[in-house]
């Protein structure tokens, strides 16, 4: 069991923006930017293209929404997307609140938020979330 489905299972707490019968949007606890939101199915795959037809495509527009007010609740650009899937075993979608490439590159160092300022973003997310 990955900690992502550990986080499913509520066995982890998470800082929850979205979420359906078949995916999971929370916070990244190490964001490269305030806004830093996982991406996930519910369903334990381990590499994201292994995921079947529908929900790879579905994917996509449950994050629609989740990216949008993103932009909304910071000063960026856009919302950066990107799929490494190697930090954990179970596929995942990073969306990034970016100025340029370089907010997007994980060997930049790691956000330290405290508790509230977590609790801050997601309602700030939540807020914007138009589904």
């Amino acid at each position: 069991m990955t900690i992502f489905t550990r986080i499913i299972n509520g066995e982890i707490p998470s800082y929850r923006i979205a979420e359906d019968d078949f995916f999971l949007a929370f916070l990244d606890i190490n964001p490269l930017r305030e806004g830093h939101t996982l991406v996930i199915p519910k369903t334990e795959t381990d590499h994201f293209f292994d995921l079947d037809e529908n929900l790879l495509s579905r994917i996509l527009v449950f994050a629609k929404p989740i990216a949008k007010a993103i932009e909304k609740s910071f000063r960026c650009n856009r919302c950066g997307l990107v799929v490494v899937g190697l930090e954990v075993p179970h596929a995942h979608l990073h969306l990034i609140p970016i100025n340029g490439i370089h907010d997007m590159d994980f060997k930049n160092p790691k956000l330290k938020l405290s508790p509230d300022r977590f609790r801050n973003i997601q309602e700030m997310l939540v807020a914007n979330l138009k589904m």
